[in-house]
């Protein structure tokens, strides 16, 4: 983290479901590079948790807000919290990057609705890139497997782990850290020419549909 820039001084950064794993890894990224930050969660305790993290790791303009994507008034509050005195809520060199999985490009039979999910995700990509072109840049991230919470029941099974690690090329699995680090690439004036793509984070597993 040491060796980071300040690319994103001046800007603001909506990370949902950022209070723990790869969300908090993109948040806390982001904001060591200078954006302020608004992070959610559906519990208020986690939100309140996270936003106490990342200030004592010196993030000070960061806000936590309380979204459960199935209620519109908490989406609405999000927004509105964020950018009530924006408009466009997004104007001209906004970013979106979304967040697939490598399962997205071969869904496993023990997680085959989860690994569709995922896959549409992809699609969605690219219909978004089209549709906010040329104003706004809509890209994706598909993260290999890390040791993360919601993985737990895989990346902890010492079986698994190595199968999983074999099928690298890295022969590792990867890191929150890893996946905040190519967010804010593809979020950042760096990638100003890449617009409706999947950025495969995986180690060198396949990724081909």
């Amino acid at each position: 983290m040491s060796k980071i820039g300040r690319r994103f001084e001046g800007k603001v950064a909506i990370v949902t479901a950022s209070t723990q794993g790869i969300g908090f890894a993109i948040a806390q990224r982001l904001g060591l590079e200078g954006a302020s930050i608004v992070i959610s969660s559906r519990k208020q305790q986690n939100v309140d948790e996270a936003v106490e993290k990342l200030r004592a790791q010196g993030i000070q303009n960061v806000i936590g807000v309380v979204c459960h994507v199935s209620n519109a008034q908490q989406r609405k509050n999000l927004i509105e919290k964020t950018v009530e005195d924006a408009a466009p809520h997004m104007p001209k060199g906004s970013s979106v990057v979304l967040v697939s999985s490598i399962t997205g490009y071969h869904p496993p039979s023990s997680m085959a609705m989860y690994g569709v999910t995922k896959t549409a995700l992809l699609g969605l990509t690219k219909a978004l890139a089209a549709e906010m072109a040329p104003d706004i840049r809509v890209n994706c991230i598909a993260p290999g497997f890390v040791p993360t919470h919601f993985a737990s029941f895989i990346t902890e099974n010492d079986e698994m782990r190595k199968e999983l690690e074999a099928q690298t090329l890295l022969n590792r699995l990867g890191t929150t850290e890893d996946m905040g680090a190519a967010v804010a690439f593809l979020a950042s004036d760096d990638a100003s020419y890449i617009t409706g793509e999947t950025l495969v984070v995986a180690g060198g597993m396949p990724s081909r549909l």
